[in-house]
C-alpha cells in the first residue's frame, strides 16, 4: 500500500487551548480543513502516513487527546515523530496506555525503532539545530548534549531498520527526521555521518516555515532530501515512491 509523508501540522482542535496557525499568514488558512479534506482524497485505509514532527499545540498528554482523535479518524495508519514543539509527548509506556484508554488505533510512534511497509523501512529521529548559532535554538540548551542524543537516537533506529531490511533485503531505508541534517550551507555533521554509514539515500524532513520559493528537493553528499512541512506542501500528503 501507499506511503505519504507530511509534518508540522500544527494541529489546535481543543478550544481550551486554540492556538490557531492561521495568524501566520494566508498559507495557513483554514488548514485543519484543507488537511482534513486533501487527506480523505489521497489517503486509504490501508496506507500510511508517516509525520515526523510539530503535531499537536498541546502542552499535555491529554490536551493533546482531541488533536489525537483527529488523527485517529483520518484513512490510515498514522506513524508520528517528534518536533521541538510537540511538549505534550510523553513516555511510549504512558502513550500505549492512555491510546488504549481512549480508543486510538491507528497512531504509533517513530522513537528508537524502525517500521516496514510494503514497499519501504522507515527510520528516523527528531535531530537537532544543524547550527549552534541557529537564531532559533532554545535559550540555555546543551547544542553538543542534544546533538548527540539524537544521533544515537538515529543510530539506534537505522540498526532496527538493518535488522528488517535483512529479512526484505530490496526494501529502501528511508529516514524521517523533524529538523533538516543540511540547511542554509550548514550540516549536522554526526546525523549526516550516521545517514552515510548506513547508505541512507532519502530525508524527508520539515520544521522549515515561511520560505515558499526554496526548492522541495535537493541533493547533499548524495543524499536527497525532501522539505515536507504542511503549509509548505499546501496540506497535501506527499506520496512517497519506489527509486
Amino acid at each position: 500500500m501507499a506511503l505519504f509523508a507530511i509534518s508540522d501540522l500544527h494541529l489546535s482542535t481543543l478550544e481550551a487551548t486554540n492556538k490557531s496557525m492561521e495568524v501566520f499568514g494566508h498559507r495557513w488558512t483554514d488548514y485543519i480543513n484543507r488537511l482534513k479534506n486533501n487527506w480523505i482524497k489521497l489517503v486509504g485505509d490501508n496506507d500510511t502516513v508517516v509525520i515526523p514532527g510539530d503535531i499537536s499545540w498541546a502542552l499535555t498528554l491529554e490536551e493533546a487527546k482531541s488533536d489525537l482523535a483527529f488523527l485517529n479518524s483520518l484513512p490510515g495508519k498514522k506513524i508520528l515523530g517528534k518536533g521541538n514543539h510537540d511538549f505534550w509527548w510523553s513516555t511510549m509506556k504512558k502513550h500505549s496506555e492512555f491510546f488504549a484508554s481512549n480508543n486510538i488505533d491507528t497512531i504509533s510512534f517513530l522513537y528508537n525503532n524502525a517500521y516496514e511497509t510494503d514497499e519501504f523501512i522507515i527510520a528516523g529521529t527528531r535531530g537537532w539545530y544543524h547550527d549552534e548559532d541557529s537564531v532559533n535554538m532554545p535559550n540555555k540548551a546543551d547544542f553538543e548534549k542534544l546533538t548527540n542524543r539524537e544521533t544515537q537516537r538515529l543510530k539506534i533506529s537505522l540498526e532496527e531498520a538493518k535488522k528488517l531490511q535483512m529479512n526484505s533485503p530490496d526494501k529502501e531505508i528511508i529516514v524521517f527526521m523533524h529538523f533538516p541534517p543540511y540547511w542554509n550551507m550548514s550540516e549536522s555533521e554526526s546525523i549526516i555521518e550516521n545517514l552515510i554509514e548506513y547508505d541512507v539515500k532519502r530525508v524527508y524532513f520539515g520544521h522549515i516555515h515561511g520560505n515558499y520559493s526554496v526548492m522541495p528537493d535537493f541533493v547533499y553528499k548524495d543524499i536527497t532530501m525532501s522539505l515536507i512541512s504542511a503549509d509548505f506542501i499546501e496540506f497535501i500528503p506527499k506520496i512517497i515512491r519506489a527509486r
